[in-house]
Order: C-alpha cells, then sequence, then structure tokens
C-alpha cells in the first residue's frame, strides 16, 4: 500500500521576484481530474477528516502555511482511535506538496491568515461523491502545536 510523502520544489528569487515550482511533479502521471483551493474564514480553523477509498489527492500551499496531515483509516469494524498521523506543515515559503494516497484520511489547519490550499485530484466530483468517507474534527486530535 502507498503512503504519504512529499514531493518538494523550490523558489528562485532574482531582481525580477520570485518563482515557485515544483518541477518533479506531472499533472498525467498523477492522474489528476480536477483541482479546487481552500480558504478559511480565520487563522487556526481545523478541517477534518475526509478521506476517501479510491480516490488520491495531492495538497499544495499556494499563499500562507497550514499543518497538513494524512491517516490511514480504521477497518470496517475497527474502533480504534490511536493510528500514526503523518503530519506536515507546508508553507508557500518552501514549495512542496504532500501527497496522499487512496485509503487515509486527511485534515488541515491554517497556521496564517489568508492561507490558500490547492487540492489536485485523481477522481471527478461524482466519482469522489460516492467515495466520501469523514470523521470528527478530533477524532486523531493532532492539531496543538509542538512548542520548542
Amino acid at each position: 500500500m502507498e503512503t504519504p510523502r512529499t514531493i518538494n520544489g523550490g523558489i528562485a528569487v532574482d531582481d525580477r521576484g520570485s518563482i515557485r515550482f515544483i518541477n518533479d511533479f506531472n499533472f498525467a502521471t498523477a492522474g489528476i481530474k480536477r483541482f479546487y483551493h481552500v480558504e478559511n474564514h480565520k487563522q487556526g480553523f481545523i478541517r477534518a477528516w475526509h478521506g476517501h477509498l479510491k480516490e488520491s489527492k495531492y495538497v499544495y500551499v499556494a499563499k500562507g502555511s497550514a499543518i497538513v496531515a494524512a491517516v490511514k483509516m480504521p477497518e470496517e469494524n475497527e474502533q480504534a482511535i490511536t493510528a500514526y498521523v503523518v503530519k506536515v506543515v507546508l508553507s508557500d515559503k518552501s514549495p512542496k506538496i504532500m501527497y496522499i494516497p487512496a485509503g487515509y484520511a486527511n485534515g488541515w489547519m491554517n497556521l496564517e491568515d489568508d492561507t490558500i490550499i490547492q487540492f489536485f485530484s485523481t477522481s471527478t466530483l461524482e466519482e469522489s461523491k460516492g467515495d466520501d468517507i469523514r470523521f470528527p474534527y478530533d477524532r486523531w486530535n493532532i492539531w496543538a502545536e509542538d512548542f520548542r
């Protein structure tokens, strides 16, 4: 089974401005069928947990920063709420894409106002509607900040 991972990008800056890129991300081989972007109305807002058995997603933060997380969804009759959660901070200051394979639930919390997150999906909207599994936002409560 596939596991979540990140695809690193970069940023180039010169006297004209900057360009952010993720050259190792290939839309054709990723099987992207649609994309959408999401903004929260305030900093620290949590949108979680949303999963699919067939659909995979790629997540990119176009502006701001966010904690993006993925967890393998429990089997049908499994009640355990403890599971290993892959938790990544995505930021426009360090471009990268997080891959969330089918079979994983995902969630995110914006760390800055005006954060924009783009999702690239391997399913059409109609396919996604028939493959939608939701859990309470605190099912895997990983949203507290790690103070260092």
